[in-house]
């Protein structure tokens, strides 16, 4: 049966509205990042580095948990963008009262909450590795051994039932709405947020990485955020995570030998 002309004006509406929205989120998230996430710089081997002087503050802890709940926003929602712009399409041909892309930002706000209470826990543990002297107030590791473990560990994960189960959920949008569909608004957030959960479950010790190249280095941040679309994307997304994994691991085993 032939669409009604006015859904179809509706969708694209719609659909042009939760792009420019997600575009504009993650262009402003990056830009707060390239302009030192509010933070104090100074420049060090070319590059801009985080400088604080002096122990945590409770300000000082607060631009941290906003310079990770940005970064998460600018690093994971272009990976969200296919389930993001599926939602808006299946909630306009619902024809429910709620418009589409006002569902949608609801769909949005769940599943950057997820990735908001990460960054709470990331803003802890970089406290205290900090205090164990495992990462430097620049935000990047001081320990071989310690930088050996997490390339290890982050390898040993790409092979893991729960590492698998997560990412096909995420490259899956259509199965994961339709297993998981509610109506509303609140369903949307509720909905968002159980996606999250499935994408944090598959991303979160990629992001650990960050701890090893500097979780300030840009080009590595952008490097992990360009892989995990990759992964969630491409054709072969999880022949790319097993590639991955193996490399990680013998970047791990040739880090740990070099001080053997």
């Amino acid at each position: 049966m032939a669409e009604v002309p006015w859904v179809t004006a509706a969708l694209r509406r719609d659909r042009t509205v939760v792009i420019c929205a997600l575009l504009g989120v993650v262009v402003l998230s990056w830009l707060y990042l390239l302009g030192g996430a509010g933070m104090s710089m100074h420049e060090m081997g070319g590059m801009l580095m985080p400088m604080r002087k002096g122990p945590w503050t409770l300000g000082y802890a607060g631009i941290v948990l906003v310079m990770w709940a940005v970064m998460m926003a600018a690093m994971m929602l272009p990976s969200a963008a296919p389930m993001l712009l599926l939602f808006t399409t299946i909630s306009r041909r619902n024809d429910e009262r709620v418009s589409a892309a006002s569902r949608t930002s609801y769909f949005g706000l769940g599943y950057i909450a997820v990735w908001a209470s990460f960054s709470g826990v990331a803003v802890i543990l970089q406290y205290g590795l900090e205090q164990l002297s495992l990462v430097s107030p620049m935000m990047e590791t001081t320990s071989v051994v310690f930088a050996s473990a997490i390339l290890i560990g982050a390898g040993i994960y790409q092979f893991t039932p729960l590492k698998r189960t997560c990412l096909r959920a995420c490259r899956s949008p259509l199965e994961f709405l339709t297993a998981h569909w509610r109506a509303g608004t609140l369903g949307a957030f509720r909905m968002g947020v159980h996606h999250g959960a499935y994408c944090l479950g598959c991303c979160w010790v990629m992001m650990l990485l960050l701890v090893v190249g500097g979780v300030m280095n840009l080009a590595w941040v952008g490097g992990i955020a360009l892989y995990v679309l990759i992964e969630k994307v491409a054709p072969a997304g999880e022949w790319i995570s097993w590639g991955v994994g193996l490399v990680l691991v013998l970047w791990g085993i040739a880090t740990a030998l070099v001080i053997v």
